[in-house]
């Protein structure tokens, strides 16, 4: 049986001499016949055939295999971006009267959108604590989804997915998964029981910061709802940023076992630094997600967020990063530079109280020397302590 990374290289390799499939670039797809015409039209929506270009093209259809092999799904779609994949599932399969869970730890867009747009659709939208303890307690007849972010955005938290699903699944709830983290390699929430599996394919998936892209790959039950939300809500890609992301998923494997490194070698510096209070990674022993990283994830990822003491104010935090000149200020993260930026959980989460922490900012370690990113964080820090004391 072929090994992991074997796999990856082989799904969605096209058979016909190319090692990498073309990008493909159309908007008309002409046909032979007013036969085949009528044919692929009647067989479009159960069968994946190439019509139109806003339906996918060969090279969507290539990146959509990798991902199904990566995910170990029933079937995938693409998407302009990873709010958009998500916007699009949540609104497909979601109704007015349903109720839908979602975890306080979700990143701040998806929450906007919850409020912005599925409350103004008439869907009742409650969050939960990020470790998902109290669950239970939320549950109702008209629960018809879950959605899941493990770990969850800046702090990491991460919930027993199986059984999650399995309280999902005695309300007959689906449960969506935002796995932008994990990116099928590192965690895999279908494997664990979850129907959805979303991820911002503009990060480690793309993994060079030149392409913004986001995907859905899907179990057998939610796959068909999802398709259609997909078409009525137009969302497509273009063939050539199918072809970079279907040329970072080659490489993914081996960038993720480097940023992984490269974090755990910041996160244990920084845990002994004096001006740190608390650094947030699952992979440390003493992380208090630690136990369920071990068990259900195949490595760790670039990000951590670490606490200063709350001695230091906004102030300091802006002469940290201001100092810092191989992390540059940027929202993103996934590719293969180093990227810090503010991490203000007061004015976004609902269900935890933030007062009398110090100030929080989120590192991802990228493709550098680990000693030339420690070696920067130390100057940086020292230029902080020195205006603060």
């Amino acid at each position: 049986m072929k090994q992991k990374t074997t796999k990856l290289l082989l799904a969605g390799r096209p058979k016909n001499g190319w090692v990498n499939t073309p990008a493909v670039r159309g908007s008309t797809y002409l046909f032979e016949s007013y036969q085949q015409w009528r044919d692929v039209r009647a067989r479009r929506e159960s069968e994946r055939l190439v019509s139109y270009g806003a339906r996918g093209n060969e090279t969507c259809h290539a990146l959509e295999d990798a991902l199904v092999e990566l995910e170990g799904g029933y079937r995938a779609s693409l998407y302009p971006t990873g709010q958009a994949a998500i916007a699009t599932t949540l609104a497909g399969l979601l109704a007015p009267g349903d109720h839908v869970l979602v975890t306080d730890a979700v990143y701040d867009p998806v929450r906007n959108f919850c409020r912005q747009f599925l409350e103004r659709m008439g869907v009742e939208v409650e969050f939960y604590l990020p470790s998902g303890e109290d669950i239970p307690n939320l549950l109702r007849p008209n629960t018809k989804l879950i959605y899941v972010e493990s770990p969850g955005t800046a702090t990491y938290d991460m919930v027993d997915l199986p059984w999650f699903c399995g309280l999902a699944k005695s309300v007959n709830a689906l449960v969506v998964a935002d796995n932008t983290w994990g990116s099928g390699w590192l965690y895999r929430p279908l494997e664990l029981g979850a129907d959805v599996s979303v991820i911002a394919a503009t990060k480690y998936i793309g993994g060079h910061s030149d392409l913004v892209m986001g995907a859905v790959v899907a179990n057998e039950r939610a796959w068909p709802q999802i398709q259609k939300s997909s078409i009525v809500f137009g969302q497509t890609v273009s063939g050539d940023d199918a072809f970079m992301a279907l040329r970072g998923v080659r490489t993914l494997a081996l960038r993720m076992q480097k940023h992984g490194e490269n974090a755990l070698q910041l996160a244990n510096w920084l845990q002994s630094r004096p001006e740190v209070s608390k650094v947030y990674f699952p992979a440390l022993p003493d992380d208090p997600n630690h136990a369920l990283w071990k068990r259900d994830c195949n490595g760790i990822n670039g990000l951590l967020t670490v606490e200063l003491h709350s001695r230091f104010g906004l102030a300091a935090l802006e002469t940290f990063m201001d100092a810092l000149e191989l992390f540059g200020l940027g929202s993103s993260w996934g590719g293969y530079e180093s990227l810090v930026i503010p991490v203000e959980l007061g004015k976004s989460r609902v269900r935890q109280q933030w007062s009398g922490h110090g100030p929080m900012f989120r590192l991802h370690a990228g493709l550098e020397d680990a000693s030339d990113l420690i070696a920067d964080l130390e100057q940086a820090l020292g230029q902080m302590s020195s205006k603060t004391t």
